[in-house]
């Protein structure tokens, strides 16, 4: 006997696991079925990153259009002036700004982003027009070039006008595309191009415009721009100047995709372990039918361990196959990538096959396949021969066999390792890894509810098939925890998505509602104050709020320069509090939606001394400032010295001005100004006039038109959602196929039960009623449970983010309960057609 269980080498396992294998085979690809999509999700996403970073160093130059770009919001100083005549070896510059625009042929007008072009300028790549020479021609006279967007929507053509400010300029042509421009931007910020030269008279250029001012440089081929950029910081910087190379360009791009790929590849990884959730459900069921065979091996002489590794070597072989299917079809998924993110992607992606993503794919899809599958096959270790036998399946209790706790950890720690790898946080990840947990174990913890409610409250007194139907759910062998955890899953991501879309909908549309204004009107010059408030006022319209609005630089806290912040990292003041401009208002008295927090507010300012002024708290409290630090501001080129004298908590949702630094009155009503008026317009047509009125009588005032920025919004909201759908997508059909396979696995097992049934009488119509009804119970709990999980998220984030009632829309809800339930039992009566459709003896036949 000693030498014949020698004789088990691992050559001789491995033929009796291919061996054993024969006849389950079909069964085995059904396990590895649930991760192929999880692993076809993360393979296309991976395979996503490699092709942007290969775009984006490929196409930054085309990105940016130019070697160099150096920006500010305010015009280049004499002193900085010969500096930046003197780089590079042609130059360009560009004025960017807000403004209306007017479309005279329909009488049309919305506000968009000019762009005053003078130069060359796109020195790597075009601006794409319709007609193609469109993009360079239209810099030679007073010709314009508008976004497709605002054609489309004003009904627009080629040949027709548009004025911006008091100039009218001919649409020499259409514009598709342009550096560094998305759909998603052109959608919010629509473009329209005209020459530099013909920008001051329009009239915009006005003391206190909100203008940024761009230049453009080209250098000669292998010139080290790095190096020069570096070179020029200290002087920029002294100027409020930035600057950007096509380096820089490359890293802020591919940061910004590589949180994009990140987040997509957590929600291909989620979809990943729910399949592997439904491979160790279906390994369970499979160990369970190959007692026999594992007994006649312990009793051959086999030990509990070779026995393992008889199995393990079958779920290794199919793990790395499903891996392989998995890996293939991701490189086909991620050629259509580019159609699903379009509208995000400033360049035109070019898609190859990356062999380091499928690599990545097949080894992650293997190791995670065998550790879920370990959690139901280390019991094969507990198989006596005599009480496998005797058809006695009484294996040690799963909370004393510290292997599978250690399996737990293992599988932890591996979810925290790939999340720590994809985010590089370990907070990150480690929220990740916690919140995964919670979910999982909520969705079990809601399944075993479930299972004891049905348990306790069994309805006896109902009739024969709702009862077995019931029983179904808690019997030996269910399916309702595995079902709830994916489907549930799965439907939790879908009806999140569209409770907070909903959400960020009603937030815009609340500001649009009763007596709310809904009508924006910004950059009133002080001496045009009085004329729109009078024709406002003679359109019926109210006057809900006319404030001053001056833009000012910080200068100094306390004895901190910017310079002092950006070496001494220790100091409790934050660099961040310099590196904006700060758009501030005054005024006598607080208003109903602030709230003094600490120190005490002066509506007036003093004769002598520092101004003091009042800061929003949290802002305060982000940059490490407090009461009685001094701030020195910038106004417009004069220094003024300010103390914090109060510190106040903002209310921010609603529209109205709020700012988060206010000044009291007797200080800035000289100073250089714009205004902004608030008021509500009762209709579309009434708006349509008064922004038509405004435009006309003066071309520099910008109109926000909140009606227009909920549509815009949406449109904006439905393209993130196409994207985060096609991902929840995998999630919902990783469930799906999870279902299929464990109602085609637990199948074989049920066989015995319906034969049973069909032998004592039971009629096809009965066991198909007790079928249909299972699963519809086991569709709907699912659903019903990721729909709960859904809403009790969604009114977290309604009541502590967005700060809004939560009144969710229930027949979206309705349509994915339904949907869910009646996939679950079309595909439950499907994979069970071929049950009712034989007589029991020709299915035992079958079987046997």
């Amino acid at each position: 006997m000693q030498e014949f269980r020698e004789s088990f080498s691992f050559p001789w396992l491995l033929t009796m696991a291919w061996r054993d294998s024969r006849r389950s085979r079909s069964r085995l690809l059904l396990f590895i079925s649930s991760v192929i999509l999880g692993i076809a999700a993360l393979v296309a996403i991976y395979s996503l990153g490699d092709n942007l970073r290969q775009n984006i160093d490929t196409q930054a130059a085309a990105l940016l259009g130019a070697d160099l770009e150096i920006s500010g919001n305010q015009p280049a100083s004499p002193k900085i002036k010969p500096l930046l005549d003197s780089l590079g070896e042609d130059r360009s510059e560009e004025r960017r700004f807000a403004s209306m625009v007017y479309f005279p042929k329909g009488g049309g007008s919305r506000l968009a982003q000019v762009r005053a072009l003078e130069g060359s300028y796109p020195y790597y790549g075009e601006l794409e027009t319709v007609p193609v020479s469109a993009g360079r021609s239209f810099r030679d006279s007073r010709h314009a070039l508008v976004d497709q967007t605002l054609m489309l929507q004003y009904d627009a053509k080629v040949g027709d006008s548009v004025k911006v400010g008091e100039v009218t300029f001919l649409i020499a042509g259409t514009l598709l595309k342009a550096p560094g421009q998305t759909g998603v931007s052109a959608t919010v910020a629509p473009a329209v191009y005209i020459p530099l030269r013909y920008l001051a008279q329009t009239g915009l250029e006005e003391k206190g415009s909100r203008i940024n001012y761009l230049y453009f440089f080209k250098y000669p081929p292998k010139t080290d721009v790095e190096r020069i950029a570096k070179g020029l910081e200290s002087r920029l910087d002294l100027e409020d100047l930035d600057s950007k190379t096509v380096e820089s360009q490359k890293e802020s791009t591919g940061r910004s995709f590589e949180d994009l790929t990140q987040f997509l590849g957590l929600v291909g990884f989620i979809a990943l372990l729910l399949g592997c959730v439904g491979v160790a459900s279906a390994v369970h069921i499979y160990i369970r039918e190959k007692l026999n065979s594992i007994a006649l091996l312990r009793c051959l002489g086999v030990k509990s361990s070779q026995a393992f590794v008889i199995y393990l070597i079958q779920i290794v072989g199919v793990g790395f196959l499903g891996s392989v299917i998995g890996a293939a079809l991701g490189a086909v998924i991620q050629q259509f990538l580019p159609l699903v993110l379009k509208d995000f992607l400033p360049f035109a992606l070019i898609t190859e096959i990356s062999w380091s993503a499928i690599g990545q794919g097949v080894l992650l899809g293997t190791i995670i396949s065998i550790l879920f599958a370990l959690l139901p096959l280390i019991s094969v270790r507990n198989i006596a021969p005599l009480r496998v036998l005797r058809a006695s399946f009484e294996s040690a209790p799963a909370s004393r066999d510290p292997l599978r706790w250690l399996v737990y950890g293992l599988i932890l720690a591996f979810v925290f390792l790939f999340t720590y790898l994809q985010t590089d946080s370990w907070l990150d990840a480690l929220v990740f890894t916690v919140s995964i947990l919670g979910a999982f174990l909520l969705l079990l913890a809601m399944a075993s509810l479930l299972i004891w409610l049905v348990r306790r409250f069994f309805p006896s007194s109902w009739s024969y098939v709702w009862r077995q139907a019931l029983a179904n759910l808690h019997r030996p062998n269910n399916q309702t925890s595995i079902l709830i955890v994916s489907i549930g899953l799965g439907t939790a991501f879908i009806c999140t998505l569209i409770l907070v879309q909903s959400l960020l909908l009603k937030r815009v549309t609340l500001s649009t509602s009763g007596n709310q204004p809904n009508i924006v009107l910004f950059d009133i010059q002080s001496d045009q104050r009085d004329a729109v408030l009078d024709l406002a006022e003679s359109q019926g319209l109210p006057i809900i709020q006319s404030v001053p609005v001056v833009n000012m630089r910080l200068e100094k806290v306390n004895d901190v320069t910017p310079a002092i912040a950006q070496k001494d990292t220790s100091n409790r003041v934050s660099r961040r509090i310099f590196g904006r401009e700060y758009r501030v208002s005054y005024r006598d008295t607080l208003t109903e939606f602030e709230e003094l927090k600490r120190g005490r507010w002066e509506g007036t300012a003093p004769a002598n001394g520092p101004v003091p002024i009042s800061m929003e708290e949290g802002f305060a409290e982000r940059n490490g400032v407090k009461v009685g630090d001094t701030l020195t501001f910038n106004v417009q080129g004069a220094l003024l010295t300010t103390v914090i004298g109060s510190l106040r908590e903002v209310d921010w949702n609603g529209v109205r001005t709020s700012f988060l630094v206010l000044f009291p009155k007797g200080v800035l009503e000289e100073a250089p100004q714009f205004h902004v008026l608030l008021t509500r317009v009762p209709s579309s047509e009434g708006s349509a006039n008064f922004q038509r009125a405004v435009v006309q009588r003066f071309p520099n005032i910008s109109i926000i038109d909140l009606g227009l920025v909920l549509k815009v919004l949406d449109e904006l909201l439905e393209k993130i959602g196409f994207v985060i759908r096609f991902m929840a997508g995998f999630s919902i059909l990783t469930g799906l196929i999870v279902l299929i396979s464990s109602v085609l696995i637990s199948k074989y097992q049920r066989l015995q039960e319906s034969v049973l049934l069909r032998t004592l009488g039971a009629s096809r119509k009965q066991i198909f009623s007790i079928t249909a009804l299972e699963y519809f119970f086991l569709g709907a709990l699912a659903a019903a449970t990721g729909i709960i999980l859904a809403l009790a998220g969604s009114w977290g984030l309604a009541k502590f983010t967005f700060k809004v009632d939560f009144e969710p829309q229930f027949l979206p809800l309705l349509l994915v309960f339904l949907s869910v339930s009646g996939l679950t039992v079309l595909i439950g009566l499907v994979n069970s057609r071929g049950i009712l459709s034989r007589s029991p003896l020709e299915v035992l036949r079958q079987e046997a």
